[in-house]
């Protein structure tokens, strides 16, 4: 497995790594195919790797490693901008240590080794199964036909019945997702071991959205006050995507630099022209992330217990606190929602989105 790791890997030539993801993809389950090496490139790091699809959802292959993870001090330091934006912020809530206040809010500083894996590029909701009309129909929900009604003639982007149906248009056409009531976690990690998938450890989603950096952002340790956000910010159409050069440790925006394909909409499965807000974008692996601090990333514990990444639920955006602390659990790799355990599993749910892994040590190459 010594060319799996990201050292050796990176250090390959294009046939001996196609020959390794053709060796992989014969022990895969049923039905995953391997379409070729993209190159993907990010704030600073860059990663020619394997892409897979299975279902028609993408999966890449994402070398081992070993890494540092965790905060505890500040790598190079923010710039006056950034140092300026939380010291006035962190003063009006009375935080007189501002390091000493985000360390709190950090995973710990540990060594760990992360095996090769193929990574699931975007996330699946916990919560919110999507469905036809007819389906959703089907649920005789008395309020959803009047809902449905008004909402195509609204020009309303999104509208949500808590808990009960989502509508979102997406290019000229309503999507609706019912919300996904009843299930355990425990059932979704069950019927994906069946299927052959685990899901993600806090370790490996660090570093997957990290890479191994040791700064509180992936692009460094200053907030990049230009990216289009989520809620504060308009989105980048995909005409700017495809058109954006490859970006420095500083430059947000990105062009993946297809080796082999060119893929539409971010690896929309669809197609469709989505509009896409910076912290949505693929990153040096070619993975996507929910950049959103409302919703979170579920990441299982040596016990199944639940850590989640990537968002606190909104609860600082909410408070007005502006896009840097806002965005600090989308944004810090290393974030941890320490409120999380104060939430039920159906409040939770809602917002919990989860991505499928294959670690390759639990996959028997020919050869070895």
């Amino acid at each position: 497995m010594e060319a799996l790791t990201r050292t050796v890997w990176q250090g390959l030539s294009e046939q001996d790594k196609q020959e390794w993801m053709q060796r992989i993809a014969l022990q895969l389950p049923e039905g995953m195919q391997y379409e070729g090496l993209q190159t993907f490139e990010r704030y600073g790091q860059r990663t020619q790797t394997g892409v897979f699809t299975h279902d028609e959802q993408r999966f890449v292959f994402v070398p081992g490693d070993q890494v540092t993870l965790g905060w505890e001090k500040w790598h190079h330091g923010m710039d006056e901008q950034t140092t300026a934006d939380l010291h006035e912020t962190a003063s009006s809530y009375g935080i007189e240590d501002v390091q000493s206040f985000l360390a709190s809010q950090m995973s710990p500083m540990r060594v760990v080794n992360i095996a090769p894996m193929l990574v699931e590029c975007e996330t699946i909701s916990l919560g919110w199964i999507e469905v036809t009309e007819e389906e959703a129909f089907a649920q005789e929900h008395e309020d959803f036909p009047k809902a449905l009604a008004e909402f195509k003639e609204s020009g309303l982007n999104e509208y949500e019945l808590h808990l009960e149906f989502k509508l979102i248009q997406d290019q000229g056409e309503v999507r609706i997702l019912w919300f996904n009531e009843g299930i355990e976690l425990e059932d979704i990690v069950r019927e994906e071991a069946a299927a052959g998938f685990s899901l993600l450890t806090e370790d490996e989603w660090e570093y997957i959205y990290g890479g191994g950096c040791r700064t509180l952002f992936p692009w460094g340790d200053s907030f990049d006050y230009t990216m289009r956000l989520r809620h504060l910010g308009k989105p980048q159409s995909q005409g700017q995507f495809d058109q954006a050069p490859v970006n420095s440790e500083t430059d947000t925006d990105v062009n993946t630099g297809a080796d082999t394909h060119t893929e539409p909409s971010a690896f929309s499965p669809t197609g469709a022209n989505h509009h896409l807000y910076d912290l949505e974008l693929p990153n040096f692996f070619g993975i996507q992330f929910a950049g959103d601090p409302y919703k979170y990333e579920l990441t299982l514990g040596a016990d199944d217990d639940v850590m989640p990444k990537g968002g606190d639920g909104g609860a600082m955006i909410c408070g007005g606190t502006g896009p840097l602390l806002s965005y600090l659990p989308a944004a810090s790799v290393f974030f941890r929602d320490m409120n999380v355990d104060e939430l039920d599993w159906e409040e939770l749910m809602d917002a919990l989105y989860y991505r499928r892994v294959i670690r390759l040590t639990d996959v028997k190459l020919d050869d070895e």
